[in-house]
């Protein structure tokens, strides 16, 4: 093991212990980002995966904990100063083994396809990673050393996995680490946030305006036909030809017409945008994903959706109501409103915008609701972000929402994914059909 990958186990130690034994501003800033993390994360809450990711990504103040620790220590050589400051660069994604290496790994990062050669630093993580194999899933904190990198955490192991469980875990890792998405590649999250914006304003162009309200069916018909709008768009601008038959786009995307049918059918897109898609000589880098309305959406009475150039689209199946609590002359006799308010403030998909648009339109009617609901009677309108953060745990600044362009690739595996799981639904159809008939 190279003498500079044993001294960065060692400094990584004197780090954590460094901020563990804090006092003061460290140490609240530690508590306060812990207690956010194991709010975002769903499943096991990894102590050791919060402070490690505290290390680079916390703030005392307009410092990280490194930069305290550097200047913590004035005998650090020139070498571990440079070591430490590159540890800014440290970042989770979920990897793909591409190949098992004498000291190492080729680790491939799955949301940027960017590439790693990886080392363990300390005999446990060797011991831990021995059984891993190329094509197995990583999910991993990595840190650059010199010309490689090093696993700066505790990696969790999952195995190779198909298509559609990939899916899932890359939507894992979207909803447990958002600020991780693109760790390593900022040009690519600085256009899925230009993405957002551009959508915003196509939703003005289309709709007439960010607010529309209409029954569920009929605006399911509208986003469909939106989103239909935008894919053209995106294809024009790539320059892709929309004149090939879809038998020439399968054969260009190595894919079958039955396929490219079954993950159109599924995503609603005509099947020769999903084989142009498919297509991984497209010059296209990033495209806008399919956005649907869930089934019980499409059957709601009304659904208002809003359009945010940051937040993203929203769609709310009780906005109508909760004006109509607020137009009330006495809120308390809708029926259902004390229900649907603490759901407001409750459920983290009312995001702190949606509460931003009512204040704008009835800031004296929820300041005396939320007064007397609430229990607070100097309460102000005012002081509502502030009660959304610290009591009901709504960020004030939004994570990149379901709008957001996403690069090529990962949009064709999530196609391709569910492809695969319609042919696997109608084999077991088909199986089923064929057991049923010799059963008869």
């Amino acid at each position: 093991m190279d003498e500079i990958l044993e001294k960065s186990h060692q400094l990584k130690q004197a780090l954590v212990d460094f901020v563990l034994d804090a006092e003061g501003e460290l140490a609240t800033a530690l508590e306060i980002y812990a207690a956010e993390q194991s709010r975002r994360k769903h499943g096991d809450n990894q102590q050791d995966l919060i402070v490690d990711t505290f290390l680079t990504e916390g703030k005392v103040g307009d410092k990280t904990p490194i930069d305290l620790f550097i200047e913590s220590q004035p005998d650090l050589t020139k070498s571990d100063r440079e070591l430490l400051i590159n540890w800014r660069r440290s970042f989770m994604g979920l990897f793909a083994v591409v190949e098992v290496l004498s000291d190492g790994f080729q680790l491939q990062n799955w949301l940027t396809t960017k590439n790693y050669i990886v080392k363990p630093n300390n005999p446990q993580t060797i011991k831990e990673l021995s059984r891993c194999k190329e094509g197995d899933i990583l999910l991993a904190q990595i840190a650059p050393i010199t010309d490689y990198w090093t696993f700066f955490s505790a990696c969790t192991m999952l195995g190779k996995l198909g298509k559609p469980k990939l899916a899932v875990a890359i939507g894992n890792f979207k909803d447990n680490y958002k600020h991780s998405l693109y760790g390593d590649a900022p040009e690519l999250l600085q256009q899925a946030w230009q993405s957002v914006a551009q959508y915003h304003q196509q939703f003005i162009e289309f709709f007439g305006s960010d607010e529309v309200t209409m029954p569920g069916y009929q605006l399911n018909k509208k986003v469909a036909e939106f989103q239909d709008i935008l894919m053209k768009q995106n294809l024009s601008n790539a320059g892709i030809d929309d004149t090939k038959s879809l038998a020439q786009l399968a054969q260009d995307a190595g894919m079958d017409e039955t396929e490219i049918a079954a993950a159109a059918k599924e995503s609603g897109a005509d099947a020769k945008v999903v084989a142009q898609l498919f297509d991984q000589k497209s010059p296209t880098k990033m495209v806008t994903p399919k956005i649907e309305l869930p089934a019980e959406l499409k059957k709601a009475e009304q659904v208002t959706s809003l359009s945010h150039p940051r937040w993203g689209q929203m769609f709310l199946p009780t906005y109508s109501k909760f004006k109509t609590i607020l137009e009330a002359q006495d809120w308390q006799s809708v029926e259902g409103a004390e229900k649907l308010i603490r759901y407001y403030l409750e459920n983290p998909t009312i995001n702190v915008f949606i509460w931003q648009r009512l204040t704008q339109q009835y800031p004296q009617q929820l300041e005396k609701i939320l007064r007397q609901l609430l229990e607070i009677p100097g309460f102000k309108i005012e002081q509502l972000p502030t009660l959304l953060q610290e009591k009901f745990n709504k960020p004030l600044e939004p994570e990149l929402p379901e709008t957001a362009s996403v690069p090529i690739h990962l949009n064709n595996l999530f196609e391709e994914a569910v492809a695969e799981v319609n042919k696997s639904k109608s084999k077991n159809k088909t199986s089923k059909k064929a057991s049923s008939g010799f059963g008869r």
